[in-house]
């Protein structure tokens, strides 16, 4: 198969039929052999009974139907898992993104031999002060701390070489960063293309301005698991092994203090309080340590959703 487009989708029911016929339209002038794959992600309008009639009108169309809202990262977790095409294309359900970017992008990874390909939304039709300033400052924490350098990193648009659809887990809120998680698996040929945005035809946006926020909690703690995620002793244990040292020289220093000075007032001093504090800290993160790698090497399933019904999967 050569392509499967993946799209998570909640409560849009309205733009479904049109972006089904634009991607068989796309598909059907390249020759391409494709599936369609339509999350519903616990919509609560009438988006499955939609899926329902466009699958029942063509074989291509497949849909997932979670039982509640999970959220994006689960939504496209479960799309991967399905997806069976040799380039895997994700997008947005709401118009925004365009079906016609799908064969560059699919060149892209075929041709030019990158494992994945972000769309870059450069002309955005969203308001500037609510959400284009905050995503170029988001963006450019994301490159920053990554290394990565990508001008949109939350675009819904991007294409996958299969092999690094099979090899991530995307979980929580990290389909934010799934550049970064692609690149701490290995994948590290990442490039981007200028892509189309179009104004929104259906519906509201289903993000507020929370998202930000949590975008930069999301940062730091991909940043500290994709370092440290297998080895939290790693982190853990140089703090504690720092703090633990400095208290433990300190209180050696003024316990010979003690004994050389008998007028030497131990308990009335800050440096012996700032010297028990450090190391109970260091004892803390050593423990936080261990915890962390006993963790690390006994978690469960962190992806199991409850998938109401499946469609040709």
């Amino acid at each position: 198969m050569d392509i499967s487009i993946v799209i998570p989708l909640l409560n849009e029911a309205e733009s479904l039929p049109e972006l089904c016929r634009w991607i068989e339209k796309v598909a059907t002038e390249n020759g391409y052999c494709y599936e369609i794959i339509l999350v519903d992600d616990g919509s609560t309008d009438n988006s499955w009974e939609v899926i329902l009639n466009l699958s029942a009108g063509n074989a291509n169309i497949k849909g997932i139907k979670f039982q509640r809202n999970y959220g994006k990262s689960a939504a496209l977790n479960e799309g991967f898992k399905a997806a069976q095409g040799d380039v895997i294309i994700t997008m947005d359900a709401d118009l925004q993104d365009s079906p016609d970017e799908i064969p560059a992008l699919r060149e892209m990874i075929i041709t030019d031999g990158f494992d994945l390909v972000s769309g870059w939304k450069k002309k955005r039709y969203d308001n500037t002060i609510t959400k284009n300033i905050p995503s170029k400052i988001f963006n450019a924490a994301a490159r920053w701390s990554s290394t990565i350098p990508l001008h949109d990193f939350n675009c819904g648009l991007k294409a996958y070489k299969k092999k690094v659809v099979k090899s991530i887990e995307v979980y929580g809120e990290m389909h934010r960063y799934i550049p970064v998680i692609a690149k701490w698996a290995g994948f590290r040929k990442i490039s981007e293309k200028i892509v189309a945005h179009q104004p929104r035809k259906y519906g509201i946006s289903k993000f507020g301005w929370e998202r930000f926020i949590n975008g930069f909690l999301d940062l730091a703690t991909i940043s500290f698991v994709s370092r440290f995620g297998k080895k939290p002793m790693h982190f853990f244990g140089l703090w504690g092994t720092l703090f633990f040292s400095i208290g433990f020289i300190s209180s050696i220093y003024l316990i010979i203090a003690k004994f050389m000075e008998a007028d030497f007032s131990l308990t009335n001093r800050p440096s012996f309080y700032i010297a028990l504090t450090s190391m109970v800290i260091g004892m803390q993160l050593f423990l936080a340590g261990f915890i962390g790698e006993l963790i690390a090497r006994n978690a469960s399933e962190r992806n199991v959703y409850l998938i109401e019904e499946k469609i040709r999967i």
